[in-house]
């Protein structure tokens, strides 16, 4: 752990009120599995206890949700001691042969837009073969992590492919660099695309760089600091130039804010971080912000917003979302309960906690149900993805946009069928 983790660590005062909020305290009730009870185990370690395979447990378990960072009245950045911790765990605790090829697995293959692309083709012909119906027992029996990252995989439709810039609509109001992803990318290109046309017909010139990759998310919420930070440098190598980003993905949104913090103790990088960490705006936060041009036209839908953690967390973008749906003409929103309380992707989480995971992707569903709407808007794509498929298990379909398809879709007078929902 770093020298400084000693004054971060000190900052807790036990006061509980992170309690309610956390996940996994939520669900089990213990105390080393709340945040208080995890800065508790990170003071023993700091203070020379040797890391005990007990103790990487409760850190394993933890979602990095950042609920607790909200909830604290102290200010205690449980964000900066989770990471750094992860860190630790990942150099000095031995995992079992199959929990590192899985890890390794993992961060092998969804980091890198190419390798996913090339994996879609072997998907999609394995959706459309209804061997899931087969494999999906013996998957769960033998290996939980991939009997969920089996479930979770999204229906793959066509690929879309993005030019290097979209031109504005009308008179120019703002240059942007935009963000594609990975997942995001491969499995929900249609998100990207209704982004640009989105910020295109808001009178923005969309700049969409061809050598960008990951931002480095995954490996920064997982201890893998080092790899995280060569990701880094590559995203602020490809987006130097531009004025502004918009990202459509909560998780990277909050790793590129980060950027900051990641790269301070490196001289030559900590200033060129500190302005790309400036210049990142979720999509909702850039579009608040620019004010409404284009004509919004009536989309009647009862829709159920879901706060990604690492948006309202991460960010604190609570407001803007909620203010641009509801600048569109028919179209009712409805809270969904307990809206700290994480889903249960987290990332990684549900791959390599389903268990967990799945528990609380299936209370996030009860809650999104009883709101009643025909659709659930999620910023996210691994919220979308844990989300969908625990209301499926419920046998409950449900339609899941991102806020650009919603606006996208009012901008361009469709109707809500076109979002897979009903009026």
């Amino acid at each position: 752990m770093g020298e400084d983790l000693g004054k971060l660590l000190g900052d807790c005062v036990h006061c509980g009120f992170c309690l309610p909020t956390c996940p996994t305290y939520v669900l089990w009730g213990e105390e080393m599995d709340s945040p208080r009870g995890r800065i508790h185990l990170m003071q023993q370690h700091h203070d020379g206890t040797p890391l005990t395979p007990e103790m990487a447990g409760h850190f394993d378990a933890c979602l990095g949700c950042l609920a607790c960072v909200s909830s604290c009245p102290s200010g205690v950045r449980y964000d900066r001691l989770i990471e750094s911790t992860r860190a630790e765990v990942e150099q000095v605790h031995p995992r079992t042969p199959a929990e590192r090829a899985l890890r390794e697995t993992v961060f092998a293959l969804f980091p890198y837009p190419a390798r996913l692309r090339a994996l879609r083709g072997p998907l999609r012909l394995y959706q459309k073969s209804g061997l899931s119906r087969l494999l999906q027992p013996v998957l769960a029996r033998f290996s939980p992590a991939l009997a969920a990252m089996e479930r979770l995989a999204p229906p793959l439709g066509r690929a879309y492919r993005l030019p290097e810039r979209v031109s504005a609509r009308g008179e120019r109001r703002a240059t942007v660099g935009m963000l594609t992803g990975c997942v995001q990318r491969e499995f929900f290109p249609q998100v990207n695309s209704a982004t640009a046309r989105v910020l295109a017909m808001e009178g923005c010139d969309v700049l969409i760089p061809k050598g960008q990759g990951c931002c480095g998310a995954l490996s920064l919420h997982s201890g893998r600091a080092e790899e995280a930070k060569a990701f880094a440098r590559a995203t602020i190598t490809a987006f130097e130039s531009v004025d502004a980003i918009v990202v459509n993905s909560a998780g990277c949104g909050s790793a590129m804010k980060d950027y900051a913090a990641l790269l301070a103790d490196e001289p030559e990088w900590a200033g060129r971080a500190e302005a790309l960490s400036a210049k990142a705006k979720d999509f909702s936060e850039f579009l608040a912000a620019l004010g409404p041009r284009a004509e919004r036209h009536p989309l009647p839908l009862t829709a159920a917003y879901h706060d990604a953690c690492h948006l309202a967390h991460g960010q604190g973008v609570r407001t803007q979302p909620r203010a641009l749906l509801a600048g569109i003409p028919g179209l009712e929103v409805r809270e969904v309960a307990d809206p700290d309380v994480c889903c249960g992707s987290a990332g990684t989480y549900n791959l390599f906690q389903p268990e967990a995971a799945g528990e609380l992707g299936d209370r996030k569903a009860a809650s999104v149900a009883a709101t009643g709407a025909g659709l659930l808007v999620a910023a996210n794509p691994g919220c979308t993805l844990q989300i969908a498929t625990a209301l499926r298990r419920r046998g409950r379909e449900m339609a899941v946009a991102h806020p650009a398809q919603v606006l996208d879709a009012s901008l361009r007078g469709l109707p809500p069928s076109a979002l897979g929902a009903s009026e």
